[in-house]
């Protein structure tokens, strides 16, 4: 959905902060030319945080240049305060920025000073914690969600993916995670079975397979669930998912559109993922979406 947004002429009003292991002297020059009075904020990525949460105190909106994971902590922070957000793609695969329309960091730039923006779903995740005050962590995700070798999986066929494209570079990553990864045990709508990977995207992606495409719509409402099952030969079942095309058609996997999930049973201390950052799992993990709660710069004819 395409909203207005603050004008911000020459950048007024805007506060990047951009994460300097992400980024280069030369993507913070080239901010500097195109928005000479935006506000720029260089840290590295254990400040990131903070140095966000002082930006949004004195910002119209909020920029941020990094990689996903940067992009996530400025969607958290931006929620909070209620501010639009500029997103400046500056890591290695900048899948959210990707799917935005945002390929050209000049066409963040032209958004900023047009007021144009657009509404994007923000996916939510929490799970049980002993540590935390109230029993449960929680997190955001702007792309994906995963228990089990999700991120191994989409680590392994980035490296294959310019050699053999496609369905083969599937194949090998599976290969090679197969090597070194067993299923995990979960319960899902009260069965309990073993899972080589729980995947969930924050909107519908449009590549079939073990390892998700791009997305066209960013506020869909919808949870993108993708499961590949253990159990019988494990290693069977993994290639199977990853040679047999289009998820509906596959005995190995399947997918579901949702709008919410709960996972039970998992082993305390299973490693999640979300947008490339990992963390530990409770017993009990659950997800849901925000509708269309974050408002991004955007060019409206990207």
């Amino acid at each position: 959905l395409t909203v207005g947004a603050p004008r911000l002429p020459r950048g007024a009003g805007l506060v990047v902060v951009v994460n300097t292991r992400a980024g280069s002297p030369d993507r913070v020059r080239s901010l500097r030319d195109a928005l000479p009075e935006a506000e720029v904020v260089e840290c590295e990525g254990p400040a990131l945080a903070d140095e966000l949460e002082k930006a949004a105190r004195r910002a119209k909106a909020l920029g941020v240049s990094g990689g996903d994971g940067s992009i996530n902590t400025a969607a958290g922070v931006a929620l909070r305060h209620e501010l639009p957000l500029v997103v400046l793609p500056g890591g290695t695969l900048n899948h959210f920025a990707y799917d935005l329309g945002i390929e050209d960091v000049r066409d963040a730039y032209r958004a900023v000073e047009l007021g144009e923006a657009v509404l994007v779903d923000v996916g939510r995740w929490r799970t049980q914690c002993r540590d935390a005050e109230d029993g449960w962590t929680s997190g955001l995700f702007l792309n994906t969600f995963s228990l089990g070798v999700y991120p191994e999986l989409v680590r392994e066929r980035e490296k294959w993916s310019g050699k053999l494209g496609g369905r083969l570079a599937d194949v090998a990553a599976a290969v090679h995670v197969l090597r070194r990864d067993r299923p995990l045990l979960a319960d899902i709508g009260g069965h309990r079975e073993p899972l080589w990977l729980l995947f969930a995207g924050n909107g519908l992606y449009g590549r079939p397979g073990l390892t998700a495409g791009r997305r066209t719509d960013l506020a869909d409402g919808l949870l993108d669930v993708r499961t590949v099952r253990g159990g019988g030969r494990p290693s069977a079942r993994l290639l199977g998912a990853a040679l047999a095309g289009p998820l509906t058609r596959s005995p190995f996997h399947a997918a579901r559109r949702l709008h919410r999930l709960r996972v039970t049973g998992i082993e305390p201390g299973t490693p999640l993922a979300h947008d490339g950052e990992v963390a530990e799992a409770g017993s009990v993990v659950e997800l849901d979406k925000m509708h269309e709660a974050l408002t991004v710069y955007r060019p409206i004819d990207v």
